[in-house]
């Protein structure tokens, strides 16, 4: 039960909420509300509601960097198999941090390292050149791999997005220059809505530490050639 009471958008789960049953329904009231729920839950959900699909949104404005940025070759961004599906991960820090559940009726439009490769993609055209990775050019291989993507819970009425990658810079094999980045931005509700913008927002974050980096090595990937 706890994943599709989560999943409902938090209309119950709110402290106003919480505090306005406790002071203005009667235990005979309550329970009948808890059977109207568990039926909700046993016979289903309309089909409107049933499966809402997100995606990362519009992407943020850019503006050109101040150092050019080298051109790239780029595969898509790699994750470990917990990531490489459609649902919406959450962690319930307050709980058990050593846990991660899935919202029941909100899913990614794609996995989550496809939906980041777009935005960085899209991110990287708009400052300079970036190639598929099997291309043959002379360009450095940017690599990307995906080792967070979530909603972690610090309480029961606060969360926030949390996305880590791993950024490598190579050159015929020869490691350029590597670093982990890490973005967090805070959700505005407790519900996959809420969770799905946060992660939006740490994802926009993340890339745009991603690209500052990547200018910085512009030097080093022009003395490699």
């Amino acid at each position: 039960m706890s994943r599709i009471t989560r999943s409902m958008e938090s209309i119950l789960d709110t402290r106003a909420g919480r505090i306005f049953m406790r002071a203005h329904y009667a235990p005979a009231t309550l329970a009948a509300l808890g059977a109207m729920l568990l039926a909700a839950c046993t016979l289903g959900t309309p089909a409107a509601v049933s499966d809402i699909r997100y995606d990362l949104g519009p992407a943020p404005k850019t503006h050109p960097s101040v150092v050019p940025l080298p051109a790239v070759r780029m595969f898509e961004v790699r994750s470990p198999r917990a990531l490489d599906s459609d649902a919406i991960l959450y962690r319930m820090n307050y709980v058990d941090p050593r846990q991660t559940s899935s919202y029941a009726h909100s899913h990614w439009t794609m996995a989550p390292p496809q939906l980041l490769t777009q935005r960085l993609r899209s991110a990287l055209a708009a400052q300079g050149a970036v190639l598929s990775g099997d291309e043959t050019a002379s360009a450095p291989l940017l690599t990307v791999e995906l080792d967070q993507f979530e909603q972690d819970f610090d309480g029961e009425d606060q969360s926030h997005g949390a996305v880590t990658a791993r950024a490598t810079l190579a050159r015929g094999g020869k490691v350029l220059a590597q670093r982990t980045f890490t973005a967090r931005a805070p959700a505005r509700t407790s519900s996959a809505a809420g969770g799905v913008g946060a992660l939006s927002a740490a994802s926009d974050e993340l890339i745009a530490q991603l690209i500052a980096w990547l200018g910085m090595q512009a030097p080093l990937a022009a003395q490699a050639q």
